[in-house]
């Protein structure tokens, strides 16, 4: 196992975040899924430059982005814009991209049970092949109720891997187990060699170690199973707007570029803009809790 992270939580430079994460012992990047926002020349030259290396990517499915919709068009479009991320993967050599099939936000379906599900199937067959032919892999990710009504727990992912290819993984992510399995540590023995990729946040999706997860247990039920992917850092803090909040000055006040659209995502997940300290202190702090349970 090795530590990664995501990079979506704050809109900074890749470099800049790439050398943050260099000093606190992380070892790779799973790059936000966002093609058009990278250089491959550029960004291959920074991650050799840095001893650093992609371990894959997210798709963010924000917007119109949605393998399970209703229109043709727009499935087919989503199954472009995953292709994408998965060429993009490719060329800076990453492993793997997470898959979250359907639009997050969207709790109210388009079509019966049935429908959605050959649309599913259909189109993540066609994201399979593609990453085949590229040399990814594909872990398809559960989220919890609040973030998709398509699936929220390991098994429904294993359902759609299992209908797409034997070679078709899964993800898992600590803060959505915590939520929707009842048992965190008997789901990741059910994901067993299909097990592709495992997302860090605590209870309350602050930093590994900030809430009540019990971290030991779940990198030993890991090791049980012989997981030897990243544990990616994906905190996504909530911040509190009222007289109690325990970090006055975690909100950004003079953000750099971002996008309506990436910023409407982080919203959406019931966060903000992160000041570089706040953020800093996030990956720190997830490093310095699991880096020596890794060992």
């Amino acid at each position: 196992m090795h530590l990664s992270t995501h990079n979506w939580m704050r809109a900074e430079p890749l470099e800049t975040t790439v050398r943050r994460i260099k000093q606190y012992g992380y070892e790779s990047i799973e790059i936000s899924g966002e093609p058009e926002q990278y250089d491959v020349k550029e960004t291959r030259a920074l991650l050799k430059e840095t001893g650093m290396r992609c371990w894959g990517a997210v798709t963010l499915m924000l917007g119109e982005r949605n393998l399970a919709a209703k229109d043709e068009g727009q499935r087919a479009k989503s199954v472009d814009y995953v292709k994408s991320v998965i060429t993009m993967v490719s060329e800076l050599d990453g492993e793997i991209i997470t898959l979250v099939p359907a639009t997050v936000g969207k709790v109210v379906p388009d079509g019966t049970p049935e429908e959605e599900w050959d649309w599913l199937v259909d189109a993540t067959k066609e994201c399979f092949d593609h990453s085949q032919k590229k040399g990814v892999k594909i872990a398809i990710e559960p989220l919890n109720r609040f973030e998709t009504y398509v699936f929220n727990r390991c098994a429904q992912a294993l359902a759609l891997a299992d209908a797409v290819s034997p070679e078709c993984g899964v993800c898992l992510d600590a803060f959505h187990l915590n939520i929707e399995e009842s048992d965190i540590y008997d789901a990741i023995r059910l994901a067993g060699d299909r097990l592709f990729d495992f997302h860090v946040a605590d209870n309350n999706r602050f930093a590994a170690g900030l809430g009540h997860l019990d971290w030991p247990k779940i990198v030993g039920t890991l090791k049980e199973i012989g997981y030897d992917g990243a544990l990616t850092n994906e905190f996504v803090a909530p911040v509190d707007r009222t007289p109690a909040t325990m970090y006055p000055d975690m909100v950004e006040t003079d953000p750099v570029d971002i996008s309506p659209e990436q910023l409407k995502f982080i919203q959406d997940h019931g966060s903000s803009l992160l000041t570089e300290k706040f953020y800093a202190d996030q990956m720190r702090i997830t490093a310095e809790t699991l880096l020596p349970l890794m060992k």
